[in-house]
């Protein structure tokens, strides 16, 4: 399966079982017409990027600056800063690129799609303390 079809995938379920939280879904392209990232728009206003790559690089990123100046992303860029990280490259920027934590979303897209669109619902219905 590509990553276009993957996208496809995640911008279906995301619609259908987290449409409580995602008003929409799109697939952004570069310029060339591969696929770039799966856009989700929030409900409240912020967005969910998530990119995967073919050599398995990945990132799930709710950017909410503009909503109350969070941010919150599962990535595994090998970035030295977090190599303190049990688990090092995987890592979660818990509300700001600074505050880095372990990481324990799957590798598989689906079921990484369920556990960080479940985050987006509870931190919604329950605030900052919502973790």
């Amino acid at each position: 399966m590509n990553i276009w079809q993957i996208y496809e995938l995640q911008a279906k379920r995301a619609r259908q079982q987290f449409s409580d939280v995602v008003s929409e879904a799109r697939i952004l392209f570069l310029a060339s017409g591969e696929p770039l990232k799966l856009r989700l728009e929030i409900v409240d206003g912020s967005i969910v990027d998530i990119y995967l790559s073919i050599t398995g690089r990945y990132s799930y990123h709710w950017e909410r600056r503009l909503v109350d100046g969070s941010i919150y992303r599962h990535d595994n860029a090998p970035h030295n800063n977090w190599k303190n990280v049990r688990t090092f490259p995987k890592h979660f920027h818990y509300g700001a690129e600074e505050t880095v934590e372990e990481s324990d979303i799957s590798d598989d897209p689906e079921l990484a799609l369920d556990q960080f669109l479940g985050f987006v619902r509870l931190r919604l219905v329950k605030g900052p303390q919502g973790k």
